[in-house]
């Protein structure tokens, strides 16, 4: 199993319905009788993403228990022997299967990328297990430019031999939209995506994961009807100022059809944003609270 290199943070193995074990994080927050947050990483990335968010939600005075699952093929979840698998509705088969082991219901999701998806298909399979929802950087349109610079790197990167080589590689893919980030940060991001194995850097997802993308690439329609199935629950809206995946159009489009969405732009970030700085990650915290007070979130802003 990946070595957890932040101990904040239990580390939890469980079976699908299928057999396969998966893996998930959680982050207690004891005697907290809020309900809890679950997060869901993007197409290659894994829970390890969302620590700097949960260390947050999980501690001070409106502390809750954050969950954060490792997909199928991704972080210390095993690979699965066939790559047919890698799909939208086993993959929120598996968050149904995580939350009947450890008894969530009404939870926050937060979903970045594929993981937004998996949160818009859950609305229509387990509506009672979701209580609000922050959507990172995904909509009901997904830009075929941004779509189609994913499907050119998922599973043709070079591997590096060692962290600062990782290191090295995530900024050069990246700084073009995030600009801001620092090289402490891009170490910080490789030690992320990349497994850990005898210490040196290796992929963080399964190869098998590239062949469903080539599969889907240009083929995913608007998802529209899905996102419908969120208007019961209050939505967070968040997209990367420097976007390829979400568009203006469809992120104030988003926010004109749900009858209770607010939007939070994060400036000089692009797809998906990191939720790694202290503004992002407060203005989740406040959706949040604000969400499980029953308060109206339309119209608000949770930047301020």
């Amino acid at each position: 199993m990946q070595p957890d290199p932040k101990p904040a943070a239990r580390s939890i193995r469980f079976s699908a319905r299928d057999g396969l074990i998966l893996h998930a994080r959680r982050y207690d927050a004891p005697g907290s009788s809020r309900p809890p947050v679950l997060c869901l990483a993007g197409l290659t990335r894994n829970s390890r993403d969302f620590h700097d968010l949960a260390k947050t939600l999980s501690t001070g005075a409106h502390a809750r228990t954050v969950w954060a699952l490792d997909s199928r093929g991704r972080g210390s979840s095993d690979r699965d022997p066939d790559w047919r698998n890698y799909n939208v509705l086993t993959e929120a088969g598996d968050v149904v299967d995580l939350a009947a082991m450890a008894g969530l219901h009404g939870v926050t999701i937060v979903g970045t990328s594929r993981g937004g998806i998996l949160a818009m298909v859950l609305a229509a399979m387990q509506p009672t297990m979701i209580g609000a929802v922050v959507l990172n950087d995904i909509g009901p349109i997904i830009e075929r430019d941004g779509l189609a610079r994913i499907a050119g790197y998922v599973g043709r990167m070079p591997l590096p031999a060692s962290w600062n080589e990782a290191a090295t590689l995530v900024a050069d893919v990246g700084r073009t939209k995030f600009p801001d980030v620092t090289p402490a940060e891009w170490e910080e991001a490789a030690r992320a995506w990349y497994n850990d194995a005898d210490g040196r850097p290796t992929s963080g997802y399964d190869a098998g994961i590239a062949r469903s993308v080539s599969v889907t690439a240009g083929q995913i329609p608007a998802l529209w009807p899905q996102f419908s199935g969120l208007g019961r629950v209050p939505l967070l809206a968040v997209r990367g100022e420097l976007s390829d995946i979400l568009s203006q159009a469809t992120f104030e489009e988003m926010q004109r059809r749900h009858p209770n969405c607010a939007g939070l732009t994060v400036p000089r970030q692009g797809h998906a944003p990191l939720l790694k700085d202290r503004p992002t990650i407060d203005a989740i915290a406040r959706f949040i609270s604000a969400a499980e007070s029953g308060e109206q979130v339309s119209g608000r802003d949770f930047a301020a």
